[in-house]
């Protein structure tokens, strides 16, 4: 399997996440968003129910998700911003089942892993978007944009990908050559 890529271009992540919004594809819009913004591999994504996302007593979502990784067995909590409330708001009075992606055919269970690659993939192709994006590109784009906007120290990207060391979380988000030229010549220094 090859490597996956980030989503570099902020006008292409936002082009991918409205052209399920203006199809009035909610499901999958949340999808890209909440891949993006919450960090997570495919298999915790997947596994979201509404109940870790939204509060029955209180009538109101949670500010919160807290989960235990598939693949590492531990547990994370994570803030969920703005940007995914808004897309679960939308998306709330159209759901159905117990999962956040919840299948429209699989009758109590979320898309599978094949699923949401395709639903990615194909949106890709409509918009434009070049590289080798799938699923875990979601993942990767936030870690590259947090990389690269210097708001986010490498250390907490580290720990939020359970990265051992700095050199392994470079080449994880792909930084490349043009990211590094940039830094250069972003210096004034005279």
């Amino acid at each position: 399997m090859a490597a996956t890529e980030p989503i570099r271009d902020k006008k292409q992540l936002k082009s991918l996440a409205n052209y399920f919004l203006t199809r009035g594809q909610l499901r999958n819009h949340v999808l890209i968003v909440m891949g993006t913004c919450t960090a997570l591999r495919i298999s915790d994504l997947l596994r979201l129910k509404w109940s870790d996302v939204y509060d029955e007593e209180r009538q109101d979502f949670r500010r919160h998700v807290t989960l235990t990784e598939k693949k590492t067995g531990k547990t994370k909590t994570i803030a969920l911003n703005k940007q995914i409330i808004l897309a679960l708001k939308l998306y709330f009075p159209h759901r159905h089942g117990d999962y956040i992606l919840a299948s429209n055919r699989k009758n109590g269970k979320a898309i599978s892993r094949i699923q949401a690659w395709r639903i990615i993939h194909d949106a890709v192709i409509a918009v434009n978007i070049p590289g080798k994006i799938a699923c875990h590109s979601l993942r990767k784009t936030w870690g590259y944009h947090a990389w690269t906007s210097e708001a986010v120290s490498p250390v907490v990207i580290m720990h939020i990908f359970n990265h051992s060391n700095y050199e392994v979380t470079r080449r994880y988000l792909g930084i490349a050559q043009d990211d590094l030229d940039k830094a250069y010549l972003s210096m004034d220094l005279f």
